[in-house]
């Protein structure tokens, strides 16, 4: 969709003549968190349009309040945080729920015992979810809100499904994947799909793994809605033609799925060739001890270096001093981060999984390996390291691809068209 189609009018209710704008409550896990920058972003974005969009979370914020960015800070006290009420405010909805919406709030006791069956443990959860989505419902009534998105089908999903059951609100989804797709039963997929108005899918991917689990009769919910980053924030940086230590940057949580003790065997193949190398590995997670362990084993000690988790307000200095930039995931939705290097102009390699290559042309805009391939991820960052004509060209045709595909105010003027038609 360009810039200049045709979208529809999104206006403040304090214009004059004004009609009232669209509003909507958005559910995360977490937020903000440094992980899902994308739906801050997002957000702030919707609302530029004239959403009247206001943000809940299951749980703070990931960092104190005086390591979040200003931007973070603010929308951190704007944000309705479930746990920090705590039990006066669960006592408080359950209450409200129970006089208010009697046949509301039994079934959704009757929900969470049916999609629980003899599971104890997944009773308690059920119960759990069933508990904070009276909360969530009150606060969304208390603002005048009657539809309900969420990002990630998982435990805010969960939270969303028994919110549309007691209080019968809007609600659909944001499906990223690659989680919810591999643990179908106990994520609850089905019954969030079936209870959902629509959902929105990052990738035509993500869109065939619902097609997959679900009746043809759901198809017609799914509708394939990008990520995307600015490309003006995120802008070229002068590349090095012939740099004398290569510079390789993985930005990603430290987890196992993102791959990185792979990255650090290559890193230690191309040091063992007698190639100047440095990895920079941007993030934390339950992985960190174990690959800080293997780094500090392997002869590439010295070449490894962790950067820990990085705020957005600094993460484009790493982006500016990286002449590669390595994502060896074995699992995965739809990275943005991919897409802020790509549009700083920064050569990528990734592995060929998921919805990885609907954002890049292998051996047009980065390189695409198979995942757990040690020796391809080595002969493609070395074939990079080799090639800065190469390196050149496929960072000029990555940022093309992202201007071209997932720039965020784009995207989010499809997802604003999206709302309008369907909320």
């Amino acid at each position: 969709m360009k810039r200049n189609d045709r979208m529809p009018e999104f206006t403040h209710p304090d214009r004059p003549g004004a009609q009232p704008t669209r509003a909507l409550a958005y559910l995360i896990s977490t937020y903000p968190t440094l992980s899902m920058t994308f739906v801050l972003r997002e957000v702030l974005a919707l609302r530029e349009l004239g959403f009247r969009v206001e943000t809940a979370s299951i749980n703070p914020p990931d960092r104190p309040a005086d390591r979040l960015t200003p931007i973070e800070a603010d929308e951190a006290k704007r944000t309705y945080c479930v746990k920090r009420h705590g039990l006066s405010g669960a006592t408080v909805a359950k209450l409200q729920t129970v006089f208010g919406n009697f046949g509301g709030y039994w079934r959704g006791v009757a929900l969470a015992f049916r999609l629980a069956g003899l599971d104890l443990r997944r009773l308690y959860l059920n119960l759990m979810y069933f508990i904070e989505a009276l909360m969530v419902g009150q606060w969304m009534k208390r603002q005048g809100l009657r539809h309900l998105h969420v990002h990630l089908a998982s435990q805010a999903a969960s939270v969303g499904l028994f919110v549309r059951t007691v209080f019968g609100f809007g609600f659909s989804l944001t499906v990223h994947g690659p989680d919810e797709f591999y643990d179908v039963e106990r994520q609850m997929l089905a019954p969030k799909i079936e209870a959902a108005d629509f959902l929105c899918c990052i990738s035509s991917f993500a869109r065939s793994q619902l097609m997959k689990l679900s009746p043809y009769e759901h198809w017609n919910k799914f509708v394939v809605s990008p990520l995307g980053v600015d490309p003006e924030t995120f802008a070229p940086r002068p590349q090095r033609a012939a740099p004398e230590t290569f510079e390789i940057l993985c930005v990603g949580r430290l987890t196992p799925a993102k791959g990185q003790h792979i990255l650090i065997d290559a890193v230690e193949r191309l040091t063992q060739e007698g190639r100047r190398v440095r990895l920079r590995l941007v993030g934390s997670g339950p992985d960190e001890t174990s690959l800080r362990e293997h780094a500090s084993r392997s002869i590439a000690r010295d070449c490894v270096v962790f950067e820990g988790a990085i705020n957005q307000d600094r993460i484009r200095d790493f982006y500016s001093t990286a002449d590669a930039f390595c994502l060896p995931s074995f699992a995965e939705g739809l990275p943005v981060v991919l897409m802020e290097a790509m549009a700083m102009e920064i050569p990528c390699v990734t592995t060929h999984i998921a919805g990885i290559p609907e954002l890049i042309r292998d051996g047009l805009d980065g390189l695409l390996v198979p995942a757990s391939d040690v020796d391809a991820l080595v002969k493609a960052l070395a074939r990079l390291m080799d090639d800065a004509e190469l390196r050149q060209r496929m960072g000029q045709s990555g940022r093309a691809r992202v201007v071209e595909l997932y720039d965020l105010r784009r995207n989010v003027e499809r997802l604003a068209a999206i709302f309008a038609e369907r909320v």
